[in-house]
């Protein structure tokens, strides 16, 4: 078992090495890619949500019998590092084991990772993924888009946190479903070192993507913002 990998494909553009902790995810985000690539059924992806066997001691030897170090490790893209109502301590002890060996981690969730961040540091990203701001402020409310997930205002409070304690962090607005989600991040970019955005893809969509593209980069650059536009959005504005 190695449990660190190379990604290849669109999740390249994320970074150089990652790693999945759990079987599956409990948020039911419509637009979810995990199943079709794990080849898992939906229904018992999001519902059967554990640690992956033995992942914390694979790992650790994984690192030492490679030598890896030096990487920012990317947690995670069929997963995420903080399922919502789940015990996260796997990702704890993930992240102290790939800390120890003299790597970073960079973080994507649409849960809360704030309990971790006792562990990083400035060589750390911590990360939210968003894909619309089309529900309300209140905290307790969720996002039609991702039932079962933080809602997105929360996730945004936690990287302010983050951010707070001296720890870098990103966010990113993809896939998007809603093309007005560039101009409420607008309100609060300044709780975010980077973001990233990205289309939908694989569903249908009604936004212009070009016009779309080239809206949030001209806000980015006017913002002032570390941003990346991924290549499939990159490739529309360019049409």
């Amino acid at each position: 078992m190695k449990p660190i990998y190379i990604p290849n494909g669109k999740a390249k553009e994320y970074g150089d090495y990652a790693i999945n902790i759990y079987t599956g995810c409990p948020h039911r985000c419509f637009y979810c890619f995990a199943p079709s690539v794990l080849h898992m059924d939906k229904e018992a992806f999001h519902s059967c949500v554990e640690p992956r066997k033995n992942i914390v001691e694979e790992t650790k030897k994984q690192l030492e019998r490679e030598q890896i170090k030096g990487k920012l490790i990317h947690l995670c893209f069929t997963c995420d590092p903080y399922p919502n109502g789940h015990d996260t301590t796997a990702t704890r002890e993930i992240i102290k084991v790939i800390k120890e060996s003299g790597n970073n981690v960079q973080i994507l969730t649409k849960g809360d990772g704030s309990r971790d961040f006792d562990l990083l540091d400035e060589n750390d990203w911590y990360g939210v993924s968003i894909s619309s701001f089309n529900t309300t402020t209140d905290y307790r409310m969720i996002s039609p888009y991702e039932p079962r997930a933080k809602n997105p205002y929360f996730r945004v409070a936690i990287a302010e946190k983050a951010k707070a304690q001296g720890i870098k962090t990103w966010i990113s607005l993809e896939p998007v479903v809603d093309e007005y989600v560039i101009q409420t991040f607008s309100c609060f970019s300044s709780a975010f070192d980077k973001v990233q955005v990205g289309k939908l893809n694989d569903h249908k969509s009604d936004i212009d993507w070009a016009n779309f593209g080239k809206k949030a980069e001209n806000l980015f650059q006017q913002l002032g913002i570390d941003y990346y536009i991924k290549d499939s959005l990159r490739e529309e504005m360019q049409q």
